[in-house]
């Protein structure tokens, strides 16, 4: 599979039979005969970290399955801040709402370089209508979502700025390797922890100081786990 920069859009140049992820993804369980009901173009897209794939209350034209990278979801609290509700890793799907809304409930902007399959809403309800496997997968995938989102709330907005922190690490942890979680940045923490960036600096500081986790990068981005015990037991 070729991925296509975002220019040449809607060209339907995907190959969802040979996707790399496809196991993990809604065309999992789709067998040929209902690959040749998909008329509509599905794109392979590339977009920078910082690009908005789609804004919150806008009508939605398509939903997301990422691939690469990862996608966080803001939402505008009434008094002005922004809130990042969930974060979206290889496998999930962005605007899974919009099936039942024909709108997206937030913003989702690229945490890092991404890439994604854009499937025209018109094919998911098409499909779905007619094939059990496509509904099963979507009804799976729609309660990973809600899952996601409550196990989100209950370890990341609750506890000490401590607590947040770390179960933050845990959470971010490599799919191909537990003992490395990959964060972004200290304003993006202070978003989903709900937390003042500068509490975000303290508490990552004070972990690397007790030789709880280390940097593998400048930036500040890469940390290796060197006591998970320690890490759980916040």
């Amino acid at each position: 599979m070729i991925p296509i920069k975002t220019e040449s859009a809607w060209k339907g140049t995907s190959d969802c039979r040979n996707c790399g992820i496809r196991d993990m993804v809604l065309f999992a369980d789709l067998n040929e005969q209902d690959f040749g009901m998909i008329h509509s173009p599905i794109d392979d897209l590339e977009f920078r970290a910082g690009t908005t794939l789609f804004a919150e209350s806008t009508a939605a034209m398509g939903i997301f399955t990422l691939r690469t990278g990862m996608i966080k979801l803001v939402r505008v609290t009434p008094d002005g801040r922004q809130r990042i509700v969930r974060v979206l890793r290889p496998g999930d799907v962005a605007g899974l709402e919009a099936l039942a809304t024909s709108q997206y409930d937030s913003d989702a902007v690229a945490l890092t370089d991404i890439s994604v399959c854009r499937i025209p809403l018109s094919v998911i309800n098409m499909l779905g209508g007619s094939s059990a496997r496509l509904h099963r997968r979507l009804m799976e995938k729609w309660q990973h979502a809600l899952k996601e989102a409550d196990d989100w709330l209950a370890d990341l907005n609750f506890g000490t700025a401590r607590q947040r922190v770390a179960h933050f690490i845990l959470k971010m942890r490599n799919q191909a390797d537990a003992q490395i979680a990959t964060l972004f940045s200290r304003e993006d923490m202070g978003a989903m922890l709900d937390l003042k960036l500068e509490t975000v600096s303290r508490e990552v500081s004070a972990l690397v100081r007790e030789k709880v986790i280390e940097p593998l990068d400048k930036q500040g981005r890469v940390y290796r786990i060197l006591d998970l015990p320690a890490l759980q037991s916040i």
